[in-house]
C-alpha cells in the first residue's frame, strides 16, 4: 500500500502537469467544448467502458467455472474493477495480476489455482491483443491513415513486434518443456555472471516451479479448445468497445469529417501501443502525446484537447475511481 501511495503521488503530479500544459493557453474555449457536448452520445461512450469491463470479467469468469461453482459473476466483475485501479496506479499495468490471485484466494480457491486462473487469463487476452494489432497493422497499411507520423508508426510498429514477441514466449513456455527449461536455465546462469541473480539454486528452483504453473495452465486449453475460443472472442469484443469509444465522443462534439469507426479503432490501438513503452502508471505523457498525434490525423485545434481530456476520463480515471470505490467495501469471501 505504500507504493501504491507513492505511484499514486506521481501520477497526480503528471497529470496536473499535462492537463496545465493542454488547457495554459484555450481554457475557456475547452471547456465550453466539454460542457457543450450531446450528454446521449457522452453517456453511449460510457455504456462502451462498462461493456469492456464486463466482457474482460466475462471472459476470467468463463475460465474460473473449470476451478469454482461457487464464485459468481457479479464476485468476478467487482474483482475486474478493482484490477483496473491496481493496473492504473502501477508501472506496466503491473499490480493488477498479483491482486487478481489475491482476491480469488480470498474466495477460498487455493493459491496454486488462482495463480493458473489468471495466467489463463493474461494468455487469452495477449493473444487476442497480438492479433488485434496485426489487424491493425495490415489496415493502416492498406488505408495509410497516419501519413504524418512517421516516427511514430515506426514505435508502434516496434511495440506490435514486443507484444507479439511476448505472445510467442508465453506460448512456447507453455507448450515446450524442453525450450522453457533451456531458456530459464541459460537466463539464470547469465543472471549470475551479471551478479543480478545471487542464489541461482534458489531461484531456479523457484522458476522450475512458475514453469509447472504455466504449463498446467496450457493443458486446460488444450483439453478445452472451446474454452480458449470462448475467451478470446470475449476480449476481442472488449477491446472493440474500448478502441470504438473516441468515435462516439466526436459524434457528441458534432464533429463531421472523414473519421470512421475503423480509423478510430486502429487510432486507438496505435495510441495504447504508444502508452506501453512508458514506465509511468497508465502510461501517463505517452499515452495523451500518442493520442494528439494519431488523432490529429483527423481532427485538430480545441477540440481534439477537449476529446482527449473526457477520453482519457472515461477509459482511464473512471475505472479506478470506480475499482478503488469497490475496493473499499470489498470482502473477498463473496
Amino acid at each position: 500500500m505504500k507504493n501504491i501511495k507513492k505511484q499514486s503521488f506521481i501520477l497526480l503530479i503528471i497529470t496536473s502537469v499535462i492537463m496545465i500544459f493542454i488547457l495554459k493557453d484555450n481554457f475557456s474555449e475547452i471547456i465550453n467544448i466539454i460542457f457543450g457536448m450531446n450528454i446521449r452520445w457522452l453517456l453511449v461512450a460510457i455504456v462502451f467502458i462498462a461493456l469492456y469491463w464486463i466482457f474482460k470479467a466475462l471472459g476470467m469468469f468463463c475460465i474460473v467455472k473449470k476451478y469454482s461453482d461457487k464464485i459468481s459473476f457479479k464476485t468476478i466483475l467487482h474483482q475486474t474493477l478493482i484490477t483496473q485501479f491496481f493496473n492504473g496506479v502501477t508501472p506496466f499495468s503491473t499490480g493488477g495480476q498479483p491482486m487478481e490471485i489475491y482476491m480469488l484466494k480470498k474466495c477460498n480457491i487455493s493459491l496454486a489455482k488462482s495463480t493458473n486462473i489468471v495466467m489463463q487469463n493474461f494468455m487469452v487476452y495477449q493473444v487476442a491483443l497480438v492479433l488485434y494489432g496485426i489487424f491493425a497493422v495490415i489496415m493502416n497499411y492498406r488505408y495509410n491513415f497516419f501519413e504524418s507520423a512517421v516516427v511514430l508508426r515506426r514505435l508502434v510498429l516496434i511495440g506490435f513486434l514486443i507484444n507479439t514477441l511476448v505472445c510467442i514466449v508465453t506460448l512456447v513456455i507453455c507448450f515446450s518443456k524442453r525450450v522453457s527449461n533451456f531458456i530459464v536455465n541459460i537466463s539464470i546462469k547469465l543472471g549470475t555472471k551479471l551478479k543480478i541473480v545471487k542464489d541461482s539454486n534458489n531461484t531456479l528452483l523457484k522458476w522450475n516451479n512458475r514453469l509447472l504453473e504455466f504449463q498446467e495452465s496450457a493443458k486446460l486449453f488444450v483439453d478445452n479448445k472451446s474454452l480458449f475460443l470462448k475467451g478470446f472472442v470475449v476480449n476481442l469484443l472488449a477491446l472493440t468497445c474500448y478502441y470504438v469509444i473516441p468515435f462516439f465522443l466526436m459524434l457528441g462534439m458534432g464533429i463531421v469529417n472523414s473519421m470512421t469507426p475503423l480509423s478510430t479503432i486502429i487510432s486507438s490501438a496505435y495510441v495504447l501501443i504508444i502508452g506501453s513503452f512508458v514506465p509511468i502508471p497508465g502510461g501517463t505523457g505517452g499515452i495523451e502525446y500518442g493520442f494528439m498525434k494519431f488523432f490529429g490525423n483527423f481532427i485538430s485545434g480545441f477540440a481534439l484537447s477537449a476529446m482527449l481530456l473526457i477520453w482519457r476520463f472515461i477509459t482511464y480515471y473512471l475505472g479506478m475511481i470506480i475499482g478503488g470505490f469497490v475496493f473499499s467495501f470489498y470482502k473477498g469471501d463473496e
